[in-house]
């Protein structure tokens, strides 16, 4: 990996570990739907812009159904309902719950090529799952009412990263950059609906609320999409997926920094597990993180 792959590795592992972040700055003030309506109306016009610089059309007409499907499971849906668990969960817990979306993608991939998952798929998700019931089991202490709702959305949110995945795996080829702008168009189409139908009075949004949402739309989705592409054509699938155990590392980082969250022995020990499961389920190896890709 070239120093400047591994600037981008770190960059986009700060980035998406900070969205919870600001998810927990902004929600309480603009609600779940209008934050999550207004993160992918400012991702799809800062990626359209891109787009238009560098002469990539999107040809909305032509794959109108795939982005519709990947803007409901990649974008509309998770976002949706991490903001919903954002009113609850503290960023560090949101992070580590974030890392278990490759193992219900592999869960997920196993069940749509109907086959039993592997051994080691299976043990992931049990290392993930006892991961999981460490980390609420004694943040369920200190958590409001219906935060066992909260990790429950935060869990299905990492589970429609994994139909995500499986669905644009299987699907027709189309470029990056329009997958990653065609998604957001339609993520902003599935929520303008639900914003409609569940809008509430907002008041005028502090500063810290306004930027929080704007770099959660054009910092945390579309500069991230723009490494996230860059990274995969530099070094590959395999190596691009050590940001995963990044993402949690960050996102505890600057829940404790900014937010003045409590790392105590059980974040610890239920993020080894649960990134241990996720290592396992995915397949990465070390040494085959570290090789030459062809």
């Amino acid at each position: 990996m070239t120093p400047a792959s591994l600037v981008r590795m770190l960059a986009l592992g700060a980035i998406w570990g900070a969205s919870f972040l600001f998810m927990r700055v902004a929600v309480p003030v603009l609600g779940p739907e209008l934050l999550v309506l207004l993160r992918a109306l400012l991702a799809a016009l800062f990626l359209a812009a891109v787009a238009l610089v560098w002469r990539r059309p999107l040809r909305w007409r032509l794959h109108a159904r795939h982005f519709l499907t990947l803007g409901l499971l990649n974008s509309a849906l998770p976002f949706v309902l991490w903001a919903h668990a954002a009113q609850a969960l503290p960023a560090t817990l949101l992070s580590v719950l974030n890392a278990t979306a490759p193992i219900w993608g592999a869960v997920v991939g196993a069940a749509w090529a109907r086959r039993w998952p592997a051994a080691r798929v299976l043990v992931g998700l049990a290392l993930g799952l006892a991961g999981v019931a460490v980390l609420v089991g004694v943040e369920s202490l200190a958590l409001p009412a219906g935060g066992h709702w909260a990790v429950a959305a935060a869990l299905a949110a990492s589970f429609c990263y994994g139909l995500s995945t499986t669905y644009a795996r299987a699907a027709p080829g189309v470029e990056p950059l329009a997958n990653a702008q065609g998604s957001m168009w339609a993520a902003a189409l599935w929520m303008l609906p639900l914003w409609l139908a569940t809008a509430q009075p907002v008041p005028m949004p502090a500063p810290a609320v306004a930027g929080a949402a704007l770099a959660l739309g054009v910092v945390c989705s579309g500069v991230a999409y723009l490494l996230y592409f860059r990274l995969l054509a530099d070094i590959g699938p395999v190596r691009t997926l050590t940001v995963t155990f990044l993402i949690p590392v960050f996102g505890t980082l600057w829940g404790v920094l900014f937010l003045g969250e409590r790392v105590g022995w059980h974040t610890l020990a239920g993020g080894s597990l649960v990134l241990c499961g996720t290592a396992l389920a995915s397949g990465w190896r070390w040494r085959r993180a570290g090789a030459d890709e062809s």
